[in-house]
């Protein structure tokens, strides 16, 4: 049995960045777990520009942004294994219960430890105590399974992410005729690549009445290229049996359901699906972390711990961002937080009010979930979506019945991620708070 202070699981910008901060608030024992071939993640494959305008103050691509952290990494030390799969969590008890079944390796005399699981080539079956674990695992994409899109399956069907990959990495083209579905970041920006390759896009097509990426990469990407973007429209059949030979695309009721008499045909050999993304959270779950139906990422509280003590989160995991700055400065915070744990033993203060934030009004969910007065730091920073487009309303935010803010915001959009920033003082001055509400209000 290997002993670590801090776990680290993913090692993406999350996980890079969380391991540093741990790194600098003064805990030595660090492991991160990647199963990659190589530390970075997503941003490997990420090669266009747009990165570190927040953490950096200049213009990134995305190896450039995660080669920073990779550096700040191996200059500090931190020890990391490559090409390893974690497999579980778990908590001592429940490792020494199997441990006694099995008549395997017990742990010291740490039974409130985490428990790591993992495996590699190397190292075969593995596991590690660890006094705190920090999820950041990032997210994966949803899958034409997930989508009811009939038709047969023939080859010709990607993922964006998957041909991001495909392209940047490997150095092969899905296709040259291309349809995008979906108008996530990763399938504006696959529309752009596509067309620099030499492929034609001809439509980008997406379910709901507005976009699902950020205004700037629809400019960059489709209105400079002069894609066309076809809202509330879906793909109701793809043509071919070997190869995709073409897709119909039909316009959608305010139920989402196909308008019939709207089909339009597009020959193509290519159909990239941009369709969503979802937080990585099999192993969260066996470990007992409670989820947010609405993200699919755990429930966390300021300082972005779980409601598995010593269980923290960050990045994409934990809700998908659309700036990978956020991400970093979200887990910077995990891993300060999480350095506390292991300093002070995983004890806390408990003088504090814990005060539970409410999303309604047309915002589906906050990040943190709860905040507890004697724990937060000065500021604490809440991050939402919401769920349609506004324009020229006000993000409103009370403490109980008490307004604290009340911002205007000429638009917002699902695709954009939009945050408030609270104020321990604020907190502290009403006596008994219970609840902080986040809506948004009209004019």
């Amino acid at each position: 049995m290997e002993f670590y202070d801090i776990v680290i699981v993913g090692g993406g910008p999350a996980g890079l960045a969380a391991a540093a901060s741990a790194k600098k608030n003064g805990i030595d024992k660090i492991l991160i777990l990647e199963r990659d071939c190589e530390l970075g993640g997503i941003l490997n494959q990420c090669i266009h520009n747009g990165f570190g305008l927040h953490t950096f103050k200049e213009e990134l691509t995305g190896p450039e942004y995660a080669g920073r952290f990779i550096k700040e990494v191996k200059e500090l030390g931190i020890e990391y294994r490559l090409n390893t799969m974690v497999m579980d969590i778990s908590t001592g008890d429940e490792f020494e219960n199997r441990a006694d079944d099995r008549n395997d390796v017990k742990i010291k005399d740490e039974a409130n430890d985490k428990i790591v699981t993992a495996m590699n080539r190397t190292d075969g079956l593995f596991h590690i105590a660890a006094k705190t674990v920090i999820l950041a695992m990032g997210c994966r994409e949803r899958a034409r399974g997930a989508l009811n899109i009939p038709g047969y399956r023939p080859a010709g069907i990607f993922s964006a992410g998957t041909a991001q990959r495909l392209v940047n990495i490997e150095g092969y083209m899905p296709g040259r005729k291309v349809v995008i579905l979906g108008s996530g970041d990763i399938g504006l920006i696959m529309a752009r690549r596509m067309t620099l390759e030499g492929a034609t896009v001809q439509v980008v097509a997406e379910l709901m009445p507005y976009s699902g990426g950020l205004k700037r990469n629809i400019v960059q990407c489709l209105d400079d290229f002069k894609i066309p973007l076809k809202l509330s429209h879906t793909v109701v059949d793809i043509k071919g049996r070997e190869r995709v030979e073409g897709i119909t695309l039909a316009q959608v009721d305010e139920h989402n359901k196909p308008i019939e008499g709207t089909e339009e045909f597009y020959e193509c050999d290519t159909l990239l699906l941009s369709c969503g993304l979802i937080p990585e959270n099999e192993i969260s779950k066996t470990a007992g972390v409670e989820l947010n139906p609405v993200t699919s990422g755990p429930v966390v509280n300021e300082s972005l711990e779980t409601n598995v003590p010593g269980v923290f989160a960050c990045g994409n995991v934990l809700h998908v961002h659309d700036l990978v700055d956020y991400v970093s400065e979200e887990a910077t915070a995990a891993g300060r937080h999480a350095a506390e744990y292991v300093k002070n033993g995983g004890d806390k203060s408990c003088d504090g009010k814990e005060i539970s934030i409410t999303a309604t009004g047309g915002v589906r969910y906050t990040v943190p979930s709860t905040i507890n007065t004697a724990q937060m730091d000065d500021t604490v920073t809440v991050r939402f979506r919401v769920g349609a487009v506004y324009k020229n309303c006000y993000i409103a935010v009370y403490l109980d019945d008490k307004q604290l803010q009340h911002r205007k915001r000429p638009v917002m959009a699902p695709g954009e991620m939009e945050q408030v920033v609270l104020k321990k003082k604020q907190l502290i001055e009403t006596d008994n708070p219970r609840t902080i509400t986040i809506k948004i209000e009209e004019a």
